[in-house]
């Protein structure tokens, strides 16, 4: 453990969070060799799994769906590989990281270019209620939603219903809207990723469609696509959609204390931390971005303070979806029964 740990080992919350900053830059380097093992591991089954999962259609269509399903953790690992990209935490080389990131995209059927610009804006405003926007799970305080119409109220609690946030949401989000690109449609560069994505997609579907007809699309890329998706939105939830999570307003909002104290630390199961790419160290990532996924874990080995801030286990993180708006008096986020009794 190196001097500076020394300093910052007794609570993150006691420190301002920019001073983590030069502490955290000791491990941005990414590991090419490390990467592209990563890649591999990943990339490998997920093809093997998409094989043996079309050679089953000829067994039973419940064992293809079955495999589909599976596969859908390897999509996911996929996409938390785009995300790395576009950060340029997965290769030094950015022109590498870039075409990776957009063969990526369309796998994850994300335009990589549009992604990747409203990813940033999500980070650069994350937690600040003054710039809501792009990126970000719509979220209202108490006062806002008091506020509202009876008929917005009601459109309001649909969309924060986890039926539609985690049913019809990534079926729309992954499947709709990102074949254009929202919020930057005046643009070219990034109607110019979302066409060419879609163009990429529609050619690899037909080549499916040629060779096998539509059971291959139905029976698997549609469930692996789906489900990766489904667990896409939730891990982006539970991110930032947790009781004590911090919003402010400009200008005391600071994007570092936002990146720290406002983003979780998900304690996942070893098997479904490493599937979904360490991401759920998701304040660490939030406060340097351009750590490598496979580095995560070794910062909260080598600063316990960060490993004990914001712990969400599994079990406790399924009582967020209830969770919905932000109380600004009490500062923390509130369900709609918890709301009716606050003052």
């Amino acid at each position: 453990m190196n001097d500076d740990s020394k300093v910052f080992g007794q609570s993150a919350n006691a420190i301002p969070a920019r001073d983590w900053i030069k502490v955290l830059s000791n491990y941005r380097d990414p590991d090419a060799v490390r990467s592209t093992f990563e890649l591999a591991v990943t990339v490998v089954p997920f093809i093997a799994l998409w094989s043996l999962a079309w050679a089953s259609l000829s067994i039973t269509p419940w064992l293809t769906l079955a495999i589909s399903v599976c596969n859908a953790a390897f999509l996911l690992r996929l996409f938390a590989i785009q995300h790395d990209c576009g950060h340029y935490a997965f290769y030094s080389n950015r022109s590498l990281s870039d075409w990776l990131g957009r063969v990526l995209g369309v796998l994850t059927l994300t335009p990589y270019d549009v992604w990747k610009r409203s990813h940033s804006m999500h980070h650069s405003t994350s937690g600040n209620l003054t710039r809501r926007g792009i990126g970000d799970i719509d979220t209202l305080t108490v006062a806002e939603y008091r506020a509202l119409t009876p008929k917005k109220r009601l459109y309001y609690r649909l969309y924060r219903h986890p039926l539609v946030l985690f049913g019809l949401g990534p079926l729309y989000l992954f499947f709709i809207q990102q074949r254009v690109p929202m919020g930057l449609t005046k643009h070219a560069r990034y109607w110019v990723s979302a066409m060419c994505t879609n163009a990429a997609i529609l050619v690899a579907l037909s080549i499916v469609f040629y060779f096998g007809g539509i059971k291959p699309i139905l029976l698997i890329f549609l469930p692996t696509t789906l489900l990766a998706a489904t667990a896409g939105v939730w891990l982006f939830y539970v991110q930032h959609q947790f009781e004590t999570t911090l919003w402010d307003v400009d200008p005391t909002w600071d994007i570092h204390e936002a990146a720290l104290n406002g983003s979780s630390h998900y304690k996942l199961p070893a098997p479904l931390q490493w599937l979904s790419a360490n991401i759920g160290i998701h304040h660490v990532h939030h406060l340097y971005s351009r750590i490598p996924f496979y580095r995560l874990p070794e910062v909260l080995r080598d600063h316990n303070a960060l490993a004990q801030i914001n712990t969400l286990t599994l079990r406790e993180s399924f009582a967020n979806a209830r969770l919905h708006l932000w109380d600004e008096s009490s500062k923390r986020l509130l369900s709609f029964a918890q709301a009716r009794k606050a003052k």
